[in-house]
């Protein structure tokens, strides 16, 4: 039989092991996050007492996002995912979440569209190394005193607030937050995070008027992280950023769909995913 119960901290061994059956490359440290943003958020799927199945959710007010599905390759089309995926939308939807995200791997588009998301845009994963890049004067590394600053620029663009988030991001000295000021007002920000050798772009967030300030964000990580294995997540319209990438030997590793159940979300920014999980 199978039911669902809220993931505990012994759960991630089991998680961890799950998730790298699709070379997610995660770690313990990562499901104590997603338990540090919500707490009640997260879940394990069980066959009678086995463990089968994990899935990850996170809450920003009326704007919620779910990722980390997974269910032991034994139990798959069993019915276990379809109920973890509804377990982590009834969940959210709980919390007063009114649109739910989820980025989704191309073959699984139809079992989301099945639990009501519609599908909004792809998204580019993209791999590659830092390499050397000129500075930008008006770009310049964020520290302490630029986080309040950084929240309320995200919450500004995006309509919702990503502190819980984005708080603990930016405190972890690995992490890397550059921010383009022009007359002491923020007009763009970027986050790279840095973990076990490699580093993960993103968010980046800026004003759709400020094209040439996100290529000229993005620079400042790959000149930074010189040799570093890079990883990101690139709207496919993003062509002027996907072009100097390409340019910089980045290579398409995968595409995902962002799909949306409720109102879909239009934030009328130029945006790069925090993460897959995460939105």
């Amino acid at each position: 039989m199978l039911n669902v119960r809220e993931m505990l901290p012994e759960d991630f061994e089991f998680a961890v092991r799950l998730a790298n059956t699709m070379n997610w490359n995660l770690a313990a440290e990562d499901f104590e996050f997603a338990l540090e943003l919500e707490p009640r958020g997260c879940f394990t799927l069980l066959h009678n007492s086995e463990r089968t199945g994990i899935v990850t959710t996170v809450s920003y007010g009326r704007i919620g996002w779910f990722g980390n599905l997974i269910v032991n390759e034994r139990y798959r089309k069993r019915g276990g995912g379809t109920k973890l995926a509804g377990h982590a939308v009834k969940y959210l939807e709980g919390r007063k979440v009114e649109t739910i995200g989820i980025y989704a791997y191309t073959h699984t588009v139809p079992f989301y569209e099945r639990l009501g998301f519609e599908y909004d845009s792809d998204f580019i994963v993209l791999n590659g190394k830092g390499v050397p890049s000129a500075e930008v004067p008006d770009v310049k590394e964020a520290n302490r005193g630029d986080i309040e600053k950084v929240v309320a620029y995200d919450r500004s663009c995006l309509g919702f607030s990503r502190r819980k988030l984005l708080e603990p991001i930016l405190l972890d000295e690995d992490n890397i937050c550059y921010l383009s000021v022009e007359d002491g007002e923020i007009r763009g920000y970027l986050v790279a995070k840095v973990f076990r050798g490699m580093a993960e772009v993103g968010p980046l967030v800026c004003s759709q008027k400020f094209s040439e300030t996100a290529l000229e964000l993005l620079r400042a990580p790959l000149n930074r992280l010189r040799g570093f294995e890079i990883s990101m997540c690139v709207h496919e319209k993003r062509t002027a950023l996907l072009e100097m990438l390409e340019r910089n030997g980045f290579i398409e590793s995968f595409r995902v769909a962002r799909m949306f159940r409720g109102p879909k979300i239009d934030t009328g920014c130029i945006y790069m995913a925090e993460s897959l999980e995460r939105g």
